[in-house]
């Protein structure tokens, strides 16, 4: 057995074996020396109400100045991934919608649309089912930064915004409660369209959503932006411009905070976002105040785009005709989420054997997926959300791997809090608005 940079590994039969422990905890304050220097070795996380989740920051504290920072990672690792592997395409939403769970449509969107690549059937989707897919992932935008402005309003002493931003978010979660069965891990968006069509009581909420949403956002601005202490807390604290942005792969908010306005839905659109009219906010100041500022502009040009989507509803079919990868089944939403219509279901079983038979592979065995491999990305809350996926030719994937943006911008931790003082790593942890799920996965 031999000690490698990273863990202890042995050589075994299948191959060399890392054992890999709490990290290099015991090495970092075996380094610090108490008598030479005053450095205190502090560990924040994983269980601390204000690290967004089960995030560990290994800090080297010297006074309130922070010398060096260890983001650990991996504690709410549930091989979503590897999942995939063994459920068939269809099956690969109920588990994608779990791996950023404030924004569960994204997952879906992102991994529907590489195995509608894969399919070549990206110009099929109905333009029912694309409108919708753009009004709820604007719906889910708009809950993925109120859920932000809420918790980052806690850490920082705005007790009241946490409460506010959670009142707001649990309005848009009825309307997706109303439409997909559920409120959260939708499975809503599938291969080849969405699972339900959108009822007109979910469509007259969302349109109440419209008008009562603009006033709270006044309320919170008059709530937040002029006042003394929310000001101190972010303005200049945990800047990083544009160059350190591109050099470490940071997209989404964090990047257009910075001045650079690169927004997927803009610049390599999808689901028809082309056709819809709405800007990309920018600031230029590249601090947690500027990542405040474009969230609460990003939540305005959403409802915009809703407000869009709302007008080009047209009837019309919400998968594509394709019977081979079509879902056979009529979904009815009931109690406990969406399941199969009963109605739907007894006649496929009392008058058509064809019907019942076609209804069985599909649902067991699922639809096969030509052999090749494609990245698709698209614009989530949080920057850039690619999927990888790759497809031997069978009725499950091969491989799909995500690439999450909360997983790539808690790289920027480091860089925005060395050197500043201990409360300002929880405002510039807090203005990346990382989701733990979404980047173990």
């Amino acid at each position: 057995m031999t000690q490698s940079g990273y863990a202890t590994e042995r050589e075994t039969t299948e191959g060399r074996v890392f054992t890999v422990t709490g990290g290099d905890w015991d090495t970092v304050t075996g380094s610090v020396d108490p008598l030479s220097n005053e450095k205190i070795v502090v560990n924040m996380g994983p269980q601390h109400p204000s690290t967004h989740g089960v995030l560990r920051l290994v800090l080297e504290l010297e006074g309130e100045t922070v010398q060096e920072v260890r983001p650990v990672v991996g504690y709410l690792h549930t091989g979503i991934e590897k999942n995939l592997e063994y459920r068939n395409w269809t099956q690969g939403t109920t588990f994608v919608t779990r791996a950023d769970y404030l924004a569960p449509l994204f997952n879906e969107a992102g991994y529907c649309l590489a195995v509608e690549k894969l399919l070549g059937i990206t110009d099929q989707i109905t333009e029912r089912a694309n409108t919708i897919r753009v009004l709820f992932m604007e719906l889910n935008r708009i809950s993925s930064h109120l859920v932000w402005l809420a918790t980052t309003g806690m850490e920082l002493g705005a007790i009241s915004m946490m409460l506010y931003g959670f009142r707001e978010r649990e309005y848009i979660l009825d309307i997706f409660e109303e439409t997909s069965g559920l409120r959260m891990n939708h499975a809503y968006f599938r291969p080849g369209g969405v699972a339900q069509d959108v009822p007109e009581s979910a469509i007259k909420k969302i349109r109440d959503f419209l008008v009562y949403l603009p006033k709270k956002l006044k309320e919170y601005e008059a709530m937040l932006s002029g006042q003394v202490i929310w000001q101190e807390r972010t303005q200049g604290v945990a800047v990083l411009d544009v160059t350190g942005c591109l050099a470490l792969g940071i997209t989404g908010p964090v990047l257009r905070s910075a001045g650079l306005a690169w927004d997927l839905r803009k610049t390599m659109p999808y689901c028809g976002y082309e056709n819809y009219e709405f800007d990309v906010p920018t600031a230029t100041t590249a601090d947690v105040w500027g990542r405040y500022q474009v969230r609460l502009a990003e939540i305005r040009e959403s409802l915009k785009i809703i407000e869009q989507a709302l007008d080009r509803l047209r009837p019309g079919p919400i998968f594509i005709a394709d019977k081979k990868i079509a879902w056979p089944a009529q979904l009815a939403v009931g109690l406990d989420g969406m399941g199969n219509s009963l109605e739907h279901v007894a006649k496929i079983m009392g008058q058509s054997m064809e019907s019942l038979i076609h209804h069985f592979k599909l649902v067991t065995e699922g639809f096969r997926v030509p052999a090749g491999q494609v990245y698709v990305a698209i614009e989530h809350p949080r920057g850039e959300l690619g999927v990888h996926a790759v497809s031997d030719g069978g009725t499950h994937p091969y491989r799909v791997h995500m690439r999450d943006p909360s997983f790539v911008n808690l790289q920027a931790i480091p860089a925005m809090a060395e050197g500043a003082l201990l409360a300002d790593v929880i405002a510039g942890g807090a203005s990346l608005d990382p989701v733990m799920g979404g980047c173990d996965r």
